[in-house]
C-alpha cells in the first residue's frame, strides 16, 4: 500500500491554530476532498475531533493511546503498524491527514506529499518544517491572492529515488 501526506502549510511553517486551520481556502478544501475520496484517512485523535463530523466516502482511522474515547464512526489504531494494517486491508492508497505528530511518524513511510503551500505567514500553535531534500517536486499549480485569501500553490512531491526504501 502507498501512503501520502496531505496538508496545507503557511510560509512560516504554520499548519494549525487552536485545533483548526488559521485560513479559509475553499479551493484547498475541494482539493482535499478530491484527493481523499474513497481512501482511508489516517489521523490523530485531535485531528479527528476537529473535523465537522465524519467525512463521507472515506474511512477514518484514528491513531490514539487513549483508552476511553468515543470513537463512533472511526476505526481505532494503537500504533503505526496497526493503522497501516487497517488501511491496507481494503485500499492500495491511504492519506495521512494530521496532526503534526502523526505527520512526523508517517513521513518516513510516505512516498508522496500533497501540499498546499500558502504564500503568507499565519499565527498558530502547530508548525511543520518544509519538506527536506528527500522530496522532489513533480507538479505545481500556482494561484494568485484573491480578496482576503492569500496566494497559494498546490504542490505534489514524491520521494526522491536515492531516498526510497
Amino acid at each position: 500500500m502507498k501512503l501520502f501526506l496531505i496538508y496545507a502549510r503557511a510560509a512560516n511553517g504554520c499548519i494549525g491554530r487552536d485545533g483548526a486551520l488559521p485560513w479559509h481556502l475553499p479551493a484547498d478544501l475541494k482539493r482535499f476532498k478530491a484527493l481523499t475520496m474513497g481512501k482511508p484517512m489516517i489521523m490523530g485523535r485531535k485531528t479527528f475531533e476537529s473535523l465537522p463530523g465524519l467525512l463521507p466516502g472515506r474511512r477514518h482511522i484514528v491513531l490514539t493511546r487513549r483508552e476511553r474515547w468515543d470513537s463512533t464512526g472511526a476505526e481505532l489504531a494503537r500504533d503505526v503498524n496497526q493503522a497501516f494494517d487497517l488501511a491496507s486491508n481494503t485500499a492500495e492508497q491511504a492519506a495521512v491527514i494530521g496532526g503534526a505528530a502523526i505527520f512526523d511518524v508517517f513521513m518516513p513511510l510516505a512516498d508522496r506529499i500533497e501540499l498546499t503551500d500558502i504564500h503568507a505567514d499565519f499565527e498558530g500553535d502547530t508548525f511543520m518544517p518544509a519538506p527536506g531534500p528527500e522530496w522532489r517536486e513533480i507538479a505545481r499549480e500556482d494561484h494568485a491572492a484573491e480578496g482576503d485569501a492569500p496566494a497559494y500553490s498546490f504542490v505534489t512531491l514524491e520521494r526522491a529515488r536515492e531516498y526510497a526504501a
